[in-house]
């Protein structure tokens, strides 16, 4: 049978952002909840009194073990180097059966060019290529006949090298994006590979994004 502290669990881990207010105890638990009180009335299909979600709310105790807390910390201060490139294109097109020979001769091109920023990644329904926008005439010439469904110029790459273990290390990226989120800064696209993670912002967000992402690594 359901519980007023199951419900108090279930809606904070759906709003971390309020998980972590509460365990930093920079939130007022008397107003909170009194704003919970009807959904978890609704969830629990009777009334229920806010002495009784406060009380549930002052017992929660956030699902982070120690061990991973302490994982994360070492992570953390052992990011690598950021890197900003800058002058990039998003094309956005929709898959086909000539897209993968059109791609091959744009990696003919790129092949000729270290210095070159590239990324591409296919979805189920749409693949995505982000280069060095001095590329932007070869790219719309070869893929002239297929369908583009986006193109973004004017964006920056910020890159992330990460320590070896970061990939059993749950809720590392949460820390990038609550960050960027407090900051007001909007994601264009999101890059990743086993050790290095991408994020794509246009250019009026760039330096505000990299000094956001330096504060997580400091």
């Amino acid at each position: 049978m359901k519980t007023v502290s199951n419900c108090v669990e279930d809606i904070l881990i759906t709003q971390p952002y309020l998980e972590e207010a509460l365990s930093r105890n920079i939130i007022n638990f008397s107003a909170l909840a009194i704003e919970l009180v009807e959904p978890i009335s609704k969830m629990l299909k009777k009334d229920v009194k806010p002495g009784a979600i406060m009380m549930a709310l002052r017992r929660y105790n956030p699902p982070v073990t120690l061990g991973n807390s302490i994982k994360m910390k070492r992570v953390i201060q052992n990011l690598g180097d950021i890197t900003v490139r800058s002058n990039l294109t998003d094309f956005t097109v929709k898959n086909s059966t000539t897209l993968i020979d059109n791609h091959a001769k744009i990696l003919e091109r790129i092949n000729k060019e270290d210095k070159l920023f590239y990324a591409f990644t296919r979805g189920i329904h749409e693949s995505n290529i982000v280069v060095s926008s001095s590329l932007n005439d070869f790219i719309n010439q070869h893929l002239e006949n297929e369908t583009f469904i986006a193109v973004q110029e004017n964006l920056s790459a910020i890159s992330i090298n990460l320590p070896q273990d970061n990939s059993k290390i749950a809720g590392l990226y949460y820390h990038f994006f609550k960050r960027l989120a407090w900051e007001g800064i909007v994601l264009y696209e999101v890059l990743s590979t086993t050790n290095e993670f991408t994020i794509l912002v246009e250019d009026e967000f760039v330096d505000k994004a990299f000094t956001a992402i330096k504060r997580v690594k400091s």
